[in-house]
């Protein structure tokens, strides 16, 4: 990666990386902080700590309390947007900002770490927000926990959250605040016109003070490395199947198949293999399975494989939502799509135009100074190289047919593969019959 890049640690365990990228007047932060759902009793904690992070500062020895009101006012002002994202296993809190603001939002974003404010208003407000929009897992979510189970044994990705055993407080939320926003374990990335050292320095001056951690909100490995093949099905009440998973309580019930098979991490000398297997398989429109399911069949509307990875494992995980009944027969699709590429491999110009696709993902995928910065975030959180994606488009380019045609042969292998299923009850009934 051609471009000047200051990336050091500090005594409190934060990890600083500064990228210079000439010729944009625009600034980008992302701190990324340990934050998996590890503890079942602090899940309603992390949630609502996540929704209120950026509401309010203490008093400091220079600067008075600030409202939810008084910070959006101060990022108005520098000309910057805030925002906090919450995944599977981290809280990135991020900042756009034009150039000449940048100094002041390391300053904000100092404040809201060091002298954080959790109000009883606003921590109020959230609940009741919470109360009037439930998060119900959806059958998706249901099937999915289902399918991880199976596939990798018990695990903080299976299990679902605990019910509170009594409702949350500020207290609870400073108590929080000082386990898991802490220094050590965390990166903070800032992609910046300026030179790096200076933005380093300013970061220093402003967090040195910044203590605690590890949070040990970090997810553990799965028991098993790769998925225990096998077929499971789950049942929904006629008429209620995919309804919470369309988000809109209503609608027509669908059937859902998810699978999961092996994969290996980003950084595997088989993972650029496996990825253009994947896309062959059920990466694009034009993919094997889509054209096979939904276009020669019917059978499904909605259809992908994707390779998932976090510090629990590795898996390419296929799904595909159909009518309701259909299931079983997605499945069966599924699993002779499976069979056909693992034996016979790809043709010569399904991998040219995998290769393609993928190459030119890679190039969308830092197409924006937002989407940039999110990706070396990312890189640097898992432990890989800053220039890693675009490392990658040289890696595949050097792929040959018969290493995708092994990877196909052995991480599609249809006898590897985890299969679940969900449908509704009477179809399923109905299709038990027809298949005697």
């Amino acid at each position: 990666m051609n471009r000047e890049t200051s990336d050091t640690t500090l005594g409190n365990g934060l990890r600083v990386v500064v990228v210079r990228i000439h010729g944009a007047p625009l600034s980008e932060v992302r701190l990324v902080l340990p934050y998996a759902r590890t503890a079942p009793h602090l899940a309603e904690a992390q949630e609502l700590l996540a929704a209120l992070f950026g509401t309010g500062t203490a008093a400091s020895g220079t600067a008075g309390a600030r409202t939810r009101q008084d910070v959006a006012d101060l990022a108005a002002d520098l000309g910057a947007e805030l925002s906090t994202v919450v995944t599977a296993e981290s809280l990135v809190v991020a900042a756009s900002v034009l150039r000449a603001g940048l100094p002041g939002v390391l300053a904000l974003l100092a404040d809201l770490l060091l002298r954080p404010a959790y109000h009883e208003a606003e921590l109020a407000l959230a609940q009741r927000r919470a109360a009037a929009f439930p998060r119900t897992p959806g059958p998706r979510q249901r099937l999915r926990r289902a399918l991880l189970g199976h596939a990798f044994g018990t695990h903080p990705l299976v299990d679902a959250p605990a019910a509170p055993t009594a409702a949350t407080t500020p207290e609870d939320l400073y108590a929080l605040h000082a386990r898991a926003v802490v220094p050590d374990g965390a990166v903070l990335l800032v992609t910046t016109p300026d030179g790096p050292d200076g933005v380093g320095a300013r970061v220093r001056e402003l967090l040195a003070s910044w203590s605690g951690g590890p949070s040990g909100l970090v997810l553990p490995p799965f028991a098993r490395r790769a998925p225990r093949p096998g077929r499971i099905a789950l049942t929904e009440p006629a008429g209620t199947a995919g309804t919470a998973a369309s988000g809109s309580g209503s609608g027509s019930g669908q059937a859902l198949v998810l699978c999961a098979a092996p994969a290996v991490p980003d950084g595997h000398p088989a993972h650029a293999p496996l990825h253009l297997a994947q896309l062959i398989l059920g990466g694009s429109a034009s993919s094997r399975l889509a054209r096979r399911v939904r276009d020669r069949h019917g059978l499904a509307y909605a259809v992908s494989a994707d390779l998932r990875g976090n510090r629990a494992g590795d898996w390419l995980e296929i799904e595909c939502a159909g009518a309701p009944g259909t299931a079983g027969r997605i499945a069966g699709e599924i699993t002779d799509c499976l069979r056909e590429l693992a034996a016979d491999g790809p043709t010569p110009e399904e991998v040219e135009r995998a290769r393609a696709y993928a190459s030119g993902f890679t190039r969308f995928a830092l197409a924006t100074r937002t989407e940039e910065a999110s990706a070396l975030a990312g890189f640097a959180a898992a432990g890989l190289p800053l220039d890693w994606l675009e490392g990658y488009r040289d890696r595949l380019a050097k792929v040959t047919h018969h290493q995708v045609a092994e990877a196909a042969g052995y991480f599609l292998d249809p006898a590897r593969v985890a299969v679940s299923t969900l449908d509704e009850a009477e179809h399923d009934h109905e299709n038990d019959r027809r298949n005697r």
